[in-house]
């Protein structure tokens, strides 16, 4: 397999729960691949590719690296893609020892 459905990818890699949800991501547009707005479940997702999610209250950017010809466990979804997105900044607050709150 040299490439694979979109909303398949996004099931097996467990972006989200159900292909139907991941269907839904991309017809909604909330997908991107390549920095392109993907606007059918069906569009290709290739080995390389970055493909941009628009969750709730997240983004996530991952980048493809192999598929799956069925959906496995999270160790086997983990396979699939490498995170890219930064980590978390650090929590801004007051420093220590500043006094009460």
């Amino acid at each position: 397999m040299d490439r694979q459905r979109i909303d398949k990818w996004l099931w097996h890699a467990r972006v989200v729960r159900t292909r139907t949800a991941a269907a839904e991501l991309a017809t909604a547009g909330h997908v991107r691949i390549n920095g392109r707005r993907v606007d059918a479940p069906s569009r290709a997702v290739r080995p390389g590719d970055v493909v941009t999610i628009a969750l709730d209250r997240a983004v996530r950017v991952v980048k493809v690296l192999a598929f799956a010809k069925r959906r496995g466990s999270a160790d086997d979804a983990r396979a699939l893609c490498e995170a890219l997105e930064p980590p978390p900044p650090p929590a801004a607050g007051r420093p220590r020892g500043a006094g009460e709150p």
